[in-house]
């Protein structure tokens, strides 16, 4: 009788371990693949160090590759609570996050650690302003992309009468002064782009092309820091706000630059090995531009930034202290290309 009263409650305090274990569900939704090194070096030890330092009272499930939505749906879906945790591409849906959009501004990330560091430190100061309706809790990027195609890159002249799938919108915009054609698609849709036809280049961190399979499509690449893609993780508002203080303060712990730099930099590190895996392969071919080459780039890109601020002050915004916030906080970081 002893013996099965302590199995009966032994069974009974499994439960309530069990149940206490998982007080709050939170599910992570995005838009690579599960492999990708963003899931398995980033999303998966974040999700880890918050069960750990929640005691188990958080546990969070991740659904990658679309399962919840499309990938430029994944804003909404955080905001509507069909995820509880998005990881989103404000570029994706462009000119709904303009003053997200200075960061993709080309030629201004020399790196994707602690260039995401600050930008997840200068964004804070905004987020409020075109993301209000989500928890915003860290901003992140690749380490940075450039483009790859079928025939030769090296200056702007060569991206003209090209059919190109940019990055963001703020790529898509320079394509199109460059003379090219964007053919907007996100990361998943590049290599059916190229396979058909419909893109003569892409943009894309290295490793990217192999990830996405897009690899053997492209053979010239142009060898240069040329652009980030800014990728952010939000928050489903109702879903933080009725944490317990406790809870919230785990969640808000786990929102900060130093872990954009942790949730960014395994991803990084794959990313860049890529250029040395296609540096490799003698089917591939690398154009490294010259101190001119970079400037003629820089040159082209310049009215980007104009336009930006020229859409801040149509918003009534301070577009020029905004832009310098952005710079100064890439020097604070030692992460700005410009210099």
């Amino acid at each position: 009788m002893y013996t099965r009263m302590l199995a009966a409650l032994a069974v009974v305090m499994g439960f309530s371990q069990a149940a206490s274990a998982a007080e709050t569900e939170l599910s992570l939704a995005h838009w690579v693949p599960p492999t990708h090194p963003l899931q398995t070096l980033g999303m998966e030890p974040w999700a880890k160090s918050i069960e750990e330092a929640s005691g188990g009272r958080i546990h969070i499930t991740i659904y990658p590759a679309q399962q919840l939505g499309a990938a430029a749906d994944h804003y909404d879906m955080a905001r509507d609570g069909i995820s509880d945790i998005s990881f989103i591409n404000p570029g994706y849906q462009p000119g709904r996050f303009p003053i997200m959009s200075a960061a993709e501004l080309p030629f201004h990330f020399a790196n994707a650690k602690a260039g995401v560091a600050a930008l997840t430190e200068w964004y804070d100061q905004y987020a409020g302003q075109e993301m209000g309706d989500t928890y915003f809790c860290m901003a992140i990027s690749h380490d940075p992309g450039t483009m790859h195609g079928k025939d030769k890159i090296l200056v702007p002249e060569d991206v003209k009468g090209k059919n190109v799938r940019p990055a963001n919108g703020t790529e898509a915009r320079f394509v199109n002064l460059l003379g090219g054609a964007s053919v907007q698609v996100p990361a998943p849709a590049m290599r059916d782009a190229l396979s058909k036809g419909t893109a003569d280049i892409t943009q894309s961190p290295w490793e990217s092309l192999y990830i996405f399979g897009a690899d053997s499509l492209v053979h010239h690449h142009l060898d240069m820091p040329f652009y980030a893609s800014i990728n952010v993780f939000v928050m489903n508002k109702a879903k933080v706000d009725g944490l317990s203080a406790e809870d919230r303060k785990v969640i808000d712990d786990h929102c900060t630059p130093e872990w954009a730099e942790k949730m960014s930099s395994g991803w990084a590190d794959v990313e860049a090995a890529g250029r040395d895996k296609i540096a490799a392969d003698p089917e591939h071919h690398m154009y490294k531009p010259n101190a001119e080459q970079v400037k003629m780039w820089q040159e082209a890109a310049a009215p980007l930034t104009v336009e930006w601020k020229k859409t801040m002050a149509d918003k009534g915004l301070d577009g020029d202290a905004i832009y310098n916030s952005l710079v100064e906080m890439l020097k604070k970081y030692d992460s700005f290309y410009g210099e």
